[in-house]
């Protein structure tokens, strides 16, 4: 599982890029191959002391990118290959790349473009978590210019959209008795306020490559495993602004039987999603997180 916007934290990588050759070599590669499309050096703002340029998305998602590339090298050069592979929005890409759809340049390309067309877009929009079932978000939204940008469990959803419609639907969710928290976010994304850069991402979708992919990736948009529907600049460009279907997606993995779930990213923020999916049967799976925030990195992994 690909960890998406949000997680990222400065300095991350470093210390496995001092400790593990296969991680260095990946993540070398990755930052190399992103860093002709960003116009400066990807590993100077990951390990530099600047959390506020990380958090900008131009540069924030070719960063996990890069490390959920070496991660997943890392793993495999221990020998652990995935059954299945999946991801929460941008980690998606990332779980794409490791299942063989795009080459390494060109998913550098789309990454690097996404994040860059989502950075150019007009700020003003706000996402919020909202602890209600999908159906009873679904039915305060309505009338509201607020799409559902990710279903993460029975009880967690997350809005997006124009702001002063976000905070009507948060007042309507504390009215219900459920939890709203506002997200710290640049952009509203997963909404139709993504809109104005699609046409330029269809362009940059279209001039890539795609392979079948080799390890079945469970889909955002359509919580099922996905796999020619992936080899296609459509469905890249329709995944900016469907809602991310994780939940869905964590209960394809349990129906086929999947027991563990090993987390590359810069913390365990997934982990929590699938325990609450899981609900008392957490216990019989197990949840792996590559890094933890508060632990350095070679002691996690």
């Amino acid at each position: 599982m690909f960890t998406g916007q949000g997680s990222q934290r400065i300095g991350m990588g470093r210390e496995l890029w001092a400790q593990w050759p296969a991680f260095r070599r990946e993540f070398d590669a990755a930052c190399e191959a992103l860093g002709r499309h960003l116009g400066g050096d990807l590993k100077a703002v990951m390990w530099g002391s600047d959390e506020g340029q990380l958090a900008e998305t131009g540069w924030t998602q070719p960063a996990l990118f890069a490390l959920q590339a070496g991660l997943a090298a890392l793993w495999r050069s221990w020998g652990v290959e995935p059954d299945y592979v999946a991801g929460h929005s941008l980690g998606e890409l990332s779980a794409a790349y490791v299942a063989g759809v795009f080459t390494l340049e060109d998913a550098s390309r789309l990454v690097a473009a996404r994040g860059r067309l989502m950075q150019a877009l007009p700020s003003g929009g706000s996402m919020a978590a909202l602890g209600l079932p999908e159906a009873q978000v679904r039915a305060l939204t309505e009338g509201e210019a607020v799409s559902l940008a990710a279903v993460n469990g029975p009880s967690s959803v997350v809005i997006s959209g124009e702001s002063g419609a976000v905070r009507t639907v948060m007042e309507k969710c504390v009215v219900q008795g459920g939890r709203a928290t506002e997200l710290a976010v640049s952009h509203a994304f997963h909404s139709s306020l993504m809109l104005p850069m699609l046409e330029a991402f269809r362009d940059v979708a279209e001039s890539v490559g795609y392979q079948r992919p080799s390890v079945a990736v469970v889909s955002n948009v359509s919580g099922e495993v996905g796999g020619e529907a992936l080899c296609t600049a459509g469905y890249w460009v329709a995944h900016v602004m469907e809602t991310v279907r994780f939940a869905d997606g964590v209960g394809t993995l349990l129906n086929d039987g999947v027991t563990e779930f090993i987390e590359l990213g810069p913390q365990g923020t997934l982990l929590g999603m699938v325990a609450e999916c899981l609900g008392d049967g957490v216990e019989d799976v197990q949840l792996v997180a590559s890094l933890q925030r508060k632990r350095g990195e070679s002691e996690a992994v």
